[in-house]
């Protein structure tokens, strides 16, 4: 199972964007660190199954191969405070969101349903499909 904190198991496009989203938000006196990149479908099975089959809240509405993460283009962060993930200040993940948006990601915390404040994505406007059938970003 493969479920990845490293920028570098990105695509090459996004880990940079994620370490320029890292740079910008510690320029401002934000620090982040990533909590999810790569996913495996195994992995994004495990988490769909959460609050569904298994025990704990839902986190996912995407099944295996339906989510950004398993084409590598999308990445999860939470901010930092004193050594201590900040899982609940809105205040800080829209700064964060705003950061994101500069450099060109996109932040779901923008997203009209299932809003998700940690997850930052680049896909160079090709669809879920597009991935799906092999395509990639260039």
């Amino acid at each position: 199972m493969i479920n990845s904190r490293k920028i570098e198991d990105l695509h090459p496009i996004v880990a940079d964007m994620c370490r320029s989203f890292l740079e910008r938000c510690k320029e401002v006196g934000i620090d982040v660190i990533i909590t999810s990149t790569y996913r495996d479908l195994e992995s994004q099975q495990a988490l769909y199954n959460q609050g569904r089959t298994t025990p704990g809240r839902k986190v996912t509405n995407a099944k295996p191969g339906q989510s950004f993460h398993n084409f590598k283009v999308a990445f999860d962060f939470v901010p930092i405070i004193n050594g201590k993930a900040q899982w609940n200040d809105l205040k800080l993940f829209k700064k964060c969101g705003d950061i994101a948006k500069s450099i060109g990601l996109e932040w779901a915390g923008d997203w009209v349903t299932f809003k998700e404040y940690a997850h930052c994505q680049y896909t160079a406007n090709l669809s879920l499909k597009d991935f799906q059938n092999g395509k990639t970003i260039s």
